[in-house]
């Protein structure tokens, strides 16, 4: 599916830089022109809105997001991810700032939407559909049909990016025309994701139910498993202390069984090896992926993160011993070794000291091959593994094909967990017949990771160990953030020394010693939501009003 080709297409043709962020005042006879002599044009106003999904593997400085929060440094003092890490972002630079990006995706469904409303009369008129082929003609309409619930869906995920970041934002229903007013206020949080659920769940009975089994090749749209489990990630925000201060219970009860909905559809289950989940086509093919985004064959990210002693490796984002050390151990810890009886999910995901990687040994000690003594090496003692394919040959341009997991099954039972604790408890299931302990001993006990049962006795203990479990579970998958933010949990985590590890070998002992890394700050309250852009509000002319703090 060349949706790149097809988006950069419509943008060129239509999108102006000049016009105001939710205007449409834009030149389209040039598409009606186009769909009167080809009817292949829709497909390409189809395939729009999906060009500013986000791809996490290069989210901030080219790269995963995990330096933003207490998961990892950046290695290069220059990258932008430090605006974030010292606490210098504002309305004028912000290095994760999607407003004009998510408002452009939600004009572009808006706009497809708008000029498909005839299709099937438009996909008959310029072609002939005895010689095309009946068969084809009547293909062509299911998969604008497809569009059209996805672009309702896509309208959804856009505004939950601007939510999630923002807060209230202005709301748009419809595509703007030359007389419509530009100049909206901010629209109440809950309002805009009332409206963007029942977007959701009016498209999702539209909605393809497996790409895979129905056309290969469109895998990696947006599904009916997709659209109900971002409708999950979406109400569990809704429900989380920042925008539910009062803890209103019927929240967490909504997002329980939103979650739910995905679990019943009994499509999708645990991946028994997490490691290679996320690698080459199992990111794709594996039944616990619900979504993935296409990045085809590339090193980009093993250029990026492979350990600078390693040939073509520029080092990049290294997790952080804040992170390392909330992996639990399995038995009693080994003093010359920390990282061995290890929660299974560290080796999977982290280079550590000793470690075998890309064919050599990982040596962080003073003056070995990785030490922290040698320029560009890891600042923190440790290298990414996550998502990268060991031992490409970079000074030869190995590629391999990298595929962004953006929904996966262990997030949804996750978000399950979390939702019924705060609902119901940990041991109520609501006749739903899973309970939240049950939901997160599915994901610990699953083979290749085998961790023991969770031990909570109250809701509040359970509350501890949900959130546990999304910092390992998840960890680099671009979440630590901002459940930090919903949970409002970041002046606590985020103001804290970023540390590391390092490694002297003292005659027949080898030493390891925590470090701090760098300090950073989040200055709460204000940063629990980030400043609209000051050019948007500028814009406004006083009708957009700009967050408290900022």
């Amino acid at each position: 599916m060349k949706i790149r080709y097809f988006v950069y297409l419509f943008f060129a043709l239509f999108l102006s830089s000049g016009c105001d962020l939710l205007d449409t005042k834009i030149d389209t006879q040039i598409v009606e022109d186009n769909l009167k002599t080809n009817y292949q044009y829709l497909f390409k106003i189809g395939y729009a809105p999906y060009m500013n999904i986000e791809n996490g593997f290069y989210r901030i400085d080219n790269n995963i997001d995990a330096s933003m929060s207490d998961e990892a440094e950046q290695t290069a003092s220059s990258s932008q991810v430090q605006i974030f890490n010292n606490g210098s972002w504002n309305a004028y630079n912000n290095p994760d700032d999607v407003y004009i990006r998510c408002y452009e995706g939600i004009r572009a469904a808006y706009f497809f939407l708008d000029y498909s409303q005839n299709y099937e009369e438009q996909l008959a008129s310029n072609r002939d559909t005895v010689s095309d082929g009946a068969y084809q003609y009547g293909r062509d309409v299911a998969d604008i049909a497809f569009l059209r619930a996805e672009s309702e869906v896509l309208i959804a995920y856009y505004y939950f990016e601007l939510l999630k970041r923002y807060g209230s934002v202005p709301y748009v229903d419809r595509l703007l025309s030359l007389t419509d007013e530009s100049n909206l206020p901010r629209t109440d949080y809950h309002e805009i994701v009332d409206k963007i659920v029942a977007k959701i769940d009016g498209a999702s009975e539209r909605l393809q139910v497996n790409w895979k089994t129905y056309d290969s090749q469109r895998d990696g749209r947006f599904t009916k498993g997709a659209a109900l489990a971002l409708k999950s990630r979406i109400l569990l925000y809704a429900a989380s202390k920042r925008d539910n201060p009062r803890n209103d219970i019927e929240k967490w009860k909504r997002a329980a069984k939103a979650a739910h909905d995905v679990i019943k559809l009994g499509q999708y289950s645990l991946s028994n090896d997490y490691r290679i989940l996320f690698l080459e086509g199992n990111s794709v093919s594996n039944a616990e992926v619900i979504m993935a985004i296409r990045d085809g064959a590339s090193n980009k990210l093993e250029k990026a993160n492979y350990p600078i002693a390693t040939p073509g490796g520029n080092t990049g984002v290294t997790p952080s011993h804040n992170l390392v050390s909330a992996y639990e151990y399995t038995a009693a810890p080994d003093p010359s070794n920390p990282y061995a009886n290890r929660d299974p999910r560290l080796s999977y995901s982290i280079v550590t000291h000793k470690s075998p990687w890309n064919g050599r040994i990982i040596n962080i000690e003073k003056d070995g091959s990785d030490s922290w003594t040698k320029a560009n090496s890891s600042k923190t003692g440790y290298y990414l593994k996550k998502f990268l394919i060991e031992n490409l040959y970079l000074l030869q341009d190995e590629r391999k094909i990298h595929n962004w997991v953006f929904l996966r099954y262990a997030e949804v039972l996750l978000n399950y967990a979390e939702a019924m604790n705060e609902a119901y408890g940990p041991d109520e299931d609501n006749g739903y017949g899973l309970t939240a302990r049950a939901a997160i001993n599915m994901i610990r006990q699953r083979p290749g990771v085998n961790m023991p049962p969770v031990e909570a006795s109250s809701q509040l203990e359970m509350q501890q160990r949900i959130k546990h479990e999304r910092r390992i579970e998840l960890a680099f998958e671009g979440h630590r953030f901002f459940d930090l933010i919903r949970w409002k949990d970041a002046e606590s985590f985020l103001n804290q020394p970023l540390r590391g590890m390092r490694v002297l070998k003292q005659e027949d002992e080898t030493k390891y010693t925590e470090f701090t890394v760098e300090n950073r700050n989040f200055i709460a309250p204000k940063m629990y939501y980030y400043p609209i852009p000051q050019t948007e509000i500028s814009k406004s002319k006083g009708v957009l009003q700009q967050n408290e703090g900022w």
